[in-house]
Parts: structure tokens; sequence; C-alpha cells
């Protein structure tokens, strides 16, 4: 397995960004390489993406030297397996409420004696065969990135347990759900600040697993050295794309109208 991107800036103590891949198309994912990000965030959990769409857009990262970072629906060894099996650089495993799931999580992504998964010796992760076995786990369980998602409350009264388990490169916040984990709807309300705060402390202490976190979410508008400074290792970059392109025909569209004499579109019912 290539050198990973992501692993490679943290052992530097440096910050990596990501974006959203949101649409189903390899290509998205090559764009984000071209623009210059260092991973592509491909989301299985809240998307319509499958296994095989997937690898290719592994494929794609792999072409344009980024990391293919895939949040997965849950804490499911086999989902972790095929994908990992298919060459993905890089693993999210949203809803990590304590000790347990980590260690599961690690068990999943990680090759003996550091967890359990599966081997097959001939998959596109081992160059089909290509690799000698003995290289290709060390080289599996030294450049996949494992990331556990904390976002419920239970996570947070376990965050220390969670934070000290080896195999696991990043501990990530996921501010939306746990928000709602929090009885939270503004995004700023000094709570949801207050648990990323405690969650960020926590992992600065242990000294093992790095923050992730997304840049430029309302609860820190941060830059990205502030960010930096509090332990964040990696930032998925916002807007979503779906959002990016909509801003960006809007702004065309009320532009031309506008040259017409007429009303822009983003002003009518």
């Amino acid at each position: 397995m290539r050198e990973n991107r992501v692993k490679a800036r943290m052992k530097q103590g440096k910050l990596s960004i990501g974006m959203h891949a949101g649409f189903a198309d390899p290509a998205i994912v090559e764009i984000i390489g071209l623009a210059g990000f260092d991973a592509a965030f491909i989301d299985m959990e809240h998307g319509p993406l499958d296994l095989g769409l997937v690898e290719e857009m592994g494929r794609a990262a792999d072409l344009v030297g980024i990391v293919s970072l895939v949040r997965v629906p849950d804490n499911n060894p086999k989902t972790i397996l095929r994908l990992l099996d298919a060459g993905i650089q890089g693993i999210y495993v949203p809803h990590i409420r304590n000790r347990e799931d980590a260690v599961a999580a690690v068990n999943a992504a990680r090759y003996a004696p550091l967890g359990e998964r599966g081997m097959h010796a001939v998959t596109r992760a081992s160059s089909y065969g290509s690799v000698p076995v003995e290289k290709h786990i060390a080289s599996s369980n030294e450049q996949v990135l494992l990331a556990v998602m904390v976002e419920d409350k239970e996570a947070l009264e376990e965050i220390e347990g969670i934070g000290s388990v080896d195999g696991v490169d990043l501990v990530a916040v996921g501010p939306s759900d746990l928000s709602q984990a929090l009885g939270v709807t503004d995004p700023t309300d000094p709570r949801l600040r207050s648990a990323v705060e405690r969650i960020a402390s926590t992992l600065k202490r242990i000294g093992k697993a790095r923050l992730a976190f997304p840049l430029g979410h309302p609860a820190f508008p941060k830059g990205p050295s502030e960010l930096q400074a509090m332990g964040v290792a990696y930032s998925n970059c916002n807007p979503h794309p779906y959002k990016r392109i909509l801003d960006s025909m809007r702004e065309q569209v009320d532009k031309i109208r506008s040259q017409l004499g007429e009303r822009p579109a983003s002003t009518r019912a």
C-alpha cells in the first residue's frame, strides 16, 4: 500500500484537509485531488454509495495521490474488511460510544498482532498478490488510517477509554449528531463548544489519537492554524460540494437576471 498522505502529515505535526466527495462519481474525487486537498471524504453512512462504486472512487484517489477516506454505515467488520481489501486507505467509523466499540473498530481495521482483520492474499490492497503477505500486513497496519467518531452523550463520558485505544489514529467529532445528543439546536451553543473542548483536552493529555474536526463549523469559527493548536490533525472543509455548486449557479443566474432588469432567482418564492 502506498504512503498515506494524511498519516505522513500527522507524523510531521501538520494539519490535513479533506473535502466531502458528495457525488456518486469518481470524477469528483479526482477534482478534489487536483484542487490540492489531502483526502476525499466518501460517505457511505449518509449516501447511496455501494462498495463497487467506492472501490472506483478509491482508484481515482490513488490516481491523484490523495487518501480515500470512507465513512462506513456502522461498526461492521465485514464492511470494513471489504473496503480495505479494495484498497481504501482510511476508515471513519460512526457512533463509537465506548472503549469496546473502539477496540472492535481496531480489530476490524488492523491485521494481527494489532487486530483481527481477515486475510486474503490476492486483493487490490495487496496488488493482487504481487506483494508478499508479510510486507502487505506490515504496510497495511502502518498506512491504513482509522478514525472513530464521537457523536453521542455516552461517548463524552467514555472519551478517556476511547482515546486510549492503540490503533486509533483519529477521534473525530461529529458535531451535528453530537448537537442532537446534547439537545442543542444552535450550532454556536456553548454546551457543544464545551463538549468539543473537553474531547480536545482529553486527547492531548493522553497523547495517542489526534482530533478531527471540520473547518469552518459555527461552534469553532477558527482558522486552520487555530484548529491545529487545539490538536486537530484532520479537517473536512465546508461547504459541501452540493452547496458550493448551488451557490455558484445562483450567483451566475442572479447576475444575468440583474443585467436583464429582472428579479434575481434567489429572491423569488
